[in-house]
């Protein structure tokens, strides 16, 4: 994947966010960053934005589940970051500000022209893993349904997360698995806070539909095919984000 660098022109956009709410017009930009030189600013950007290149890609190949495209989301995305990267002000949130410019430039040039996803090696499932590895309650001991809930095959929740709508999924990746709260959702999806949290109520609900019925099929858990609100809840790291 190749990453913008100060050595390569440019194009300049206004915005590439698609969205005000996190970056800052000119006129509003700290003093110092409004003088700093191409050199200065590509060294910030290298020094602050790119390390989130991991996370970005891991949420880019979710959103496209396709190497290929992801690699092109990400970069697409980092170049329109770097380009505009004069307008975002220090000390707000760069990584909300980041995964904007990723998430419009996936719905933009992406989405509707995307390839047949071409999964490979549980990458989409990792976090999930580690959500489940991370469940527990107050004692330190997961409950008996979430320890069943292991012995389910990553691709049924694979194929779980891909039943969902496009809005669905993303709203599920970014609260569940990126850990962002309502207000950073609304912001970077360009929605309502309360659109975020009809989304997110939905889809948690299919998602606990889905799972219940795989459970149930494999008579999986001490109530075979009951999957409580307390089961999912640790198993997607659910918490009041307001």
């Amino acid at each position: 994947m190749t990453i913008p660098t100060s050595g390569q022109p440019l194009p300049r956009h206004s915005d590439p966010s698609g969205h005000g709410g996190l970056s800052e017009p000119a006129g509003a930009v700290d003093v110092a960053v409004a003088k700093e030189t191409d050199e200065e600013r590509a060294a910030r950007f290298e020094r602050d934005a790119l390390g989130y290149l991991d996370q970005l890609y891991g949420a880019a190949l979710r959103m496209t589940r396709n190497r290929a495209d992801a690699e092109d989301v990400v970069q697409e995305a980092f170049i329109k970051a770097f380009s505009s990267f004069h307008q975002f002000k220090p000390g707000t949130n760069l990584k909300a500000w980041l995964f904007r410019i990723l998430t419009n430039t996936y719905i933009n040039g992406y989405r509707k022209a995307q390839r047949r996803p071409q999964t490979a090696d549980g990458d989409d499932v990792e976090d999930w893993q580690i959500a489940r590895a991370a469940s527990h309650d107050a004692t330190g001991l997961r409950s008996a349904e979430v320890e069943a809930l292991d012995t389910m095959p990553d691709e049924r929740i694979r194929e779980a997360l891909d039943s969902l709508s496009d809005d669905f999924r993303q709203v599920v990746m970014l609260a569940d698995v990126e850990g962002f709260a309502y207000k950073e959702i609304a912001e970077i999806m360009g929605t309502p806070i309360g659109t975020v949290m009809s989304r997110l109520n939905r889809a948690r609900k299919q998602l606990r539909a889905q799972l219940t019925e795989v459970a149930g099929a494999r008579g999986i858990g001490p109530m075979a095919g009951q999957i409580s609100d307390e089961t999912y809840e640790p198993l997607t790291m659910m918490q009041e984000r307001a």
